[in-house]
């Protein structure tokens, strides 16, 4: 066997178990560690915000299934005169920024790693109108779970661009083993202590993808 068939055999062996093996276990004692700080989350949004706490949205899941997405609400539910939502930089509180720089509003996504809707390690899910905007190279980023962290949230999180974020995703579906995953784990609890890249620069939070030229 050729030094290609064999790192391709490797990979594919660890997408097929080693991966779950290692989300199941991770995602376990952290959800044992994070329950007394998601109960004092969840208090301060009841309060706060009122109900619900938890923020629900579709997301695209590995081949673009769709499943819907568990987080810490951040902002409020202001409308317009309308009927429409108010932009993010209008919703979002003080107390949703400061779950957001700590990264606060995704431990509920720790479920999704139990239940097999995300890993711990992938491209971000994002929402699924986006999936019909995705280039044939953008798309690849669904061959893989979605993630809670990956080479684009500790490259640079929403400081990046799309096509530089969807970059990263793809070279993380060609290098995806469980060397990189344990360092991107590793390298996520510095991004998250310097809370770095958290909103893209002139936004609140992360511009819509509107597609890219093809």
């Amino acid at each position: 066997m050729t030094d290609t068939a064999l790192a391709h055999s490797r990979h594919s062996a660890y997408l097929r178990w080693g991966k779950r093996a290692l989300d199941v276990s991770i995602a376990s004692c952290a959800l044992l560690f994070a329950a007394p700080i998601c109960a004092v989350v969840a208090v301060l949004i009841r309060w706060h915000f009122g109900s619900p706490v938890l923020y629900r949205a579709p997301r695209a899941g590995r081949g673009g299934v769709p499943f819907v997405l568990l987080k810490f609400r951040t902002m409020t539910d202001e409308r317009d005169a309308e009927g429409t939502l108010l932009p993010d930089a209008m919703r979002l509180t003080r107390l949703g920024r400061w779950l957001r720089q700590w990264s606060l509003d995704e431990l509920p996504e720790l479920l999704h790693v139990l239940r097999g809707d995300m890993s711990l390690v992938g491209p971000r899910p994002l929402p699924v109108k986006y999936v019909p905007r995705y280039t044939a190279e953008q798309a690849r980023r669904l061959e893989v779970p979605p993630g809670i962290t990956g080479l684009a949230q500790t490259g640079g999180r929403n400081a990046l661009s799309w096509d530089e974020r969807f970059a990263l995703d793809a070279r993380y579906v060609d290098q995806c083993s469980l060397r990189q995953d344990l360092a991107l784990l590793v390298r996520t609890v510095s991004v998250v202590l310097t809370r770095t890249g958290i909103s893209h620069p002139g936004h609140d939070t992360m511009y819509e993808f509107s597609g890219t030229a093809r």
